[in-house]
């Protein structure tokens, strides 16, 4: 087992000194432990920021397996659980708030008003709608960086991060929504997770333009 201290200077010798000390003090919360959410926790976890909410009411399923961080024994667990456990195998020492159950315009805003980044990863349209308006006009502190267009397997260059205000980023190709009519694969909604990720790592570092 290495120590606090290994894992540590691991990290400052690929971060620089000036970068690790920033992300440190990082705190992100991450709505939605779906293909987006579950990576972009686990990328987070493994930059070693501060502290991780992980928010979300559903258990693991078989046909999560194909584009979510989870395991076949881990199916049946709830997903917070599971990702709790997945995050302690690559970084022990990140602090973890986790929050089982729906997340509404009625609970949003207490739940994330501490944390000055929010990733939305939810699967509907009106839920993301929900929680980036809920954070734009009850959480002036905090940004909000959401995910729209992952699905299919078309390029992942047409996927992007865009700027749409001071504190609402937007991650995904902004077209090609989940469907009957489009796949989901884990290379393509990995890559949005990614640009997410990057996006709140980014925020902790004080680079606010794209």
């Amino acid at each position: 087992m290495i120590t606090r201290e290994q894992f540590e200077q691991a990290l400052e010798e690929r971060q620089t000194k000036e970068v690790r000390i920033r992300l440190r003090e990082g705190q992100v919360a991450v709505a939605g432990l779906g293909g987006l959410g579950s990576n972009i926790a686990l990328m987070l976890a493994r930059t070693g920021i501060r502290k991780l909410m992980l928010a979300d009411f559903d258990c693991v399923d078989i046909s999560n397996l194909n584009r979510q961080a989870y395991t076949v024994d881990q199916i049946g667990m709830p997903k917070t659980e599971a990702l709790k456990q997945l995050i302690r195998q690559v970084n022990p020492w990140i602090e973890l708030e986790v929050f089982q159950g729906k997340i509404t315009e009625h609970n949003a805003a207490e739940l994330f008003g501490d944390y000055p980044v929010i990733c939305e990863a939810f699967d509907g349209a009106e839920e993301k709608a929900m929680l980036v308006n809920t954070v734009l006009e009850q959480l002036p502190g905090s940004v909000i960086i959401s995910g729209s267009g992952m699905a299919g397997t078309y390029s992942s260059n047409l996927i992007r991060t865009r700027k749409v205000t001071s504190r609402f980023y937007l991650c995904g190709d902004e077209e090609n929504s989940v469907s009957e009519d489009e796949s989901l694969t884990a290379a393509r909604v990995s890559v949005c997770a990614g640009h997410e990720a990057n996006m709140a790592v980014r925020l902790i570092l004080g680079e606010t333009e794209i």
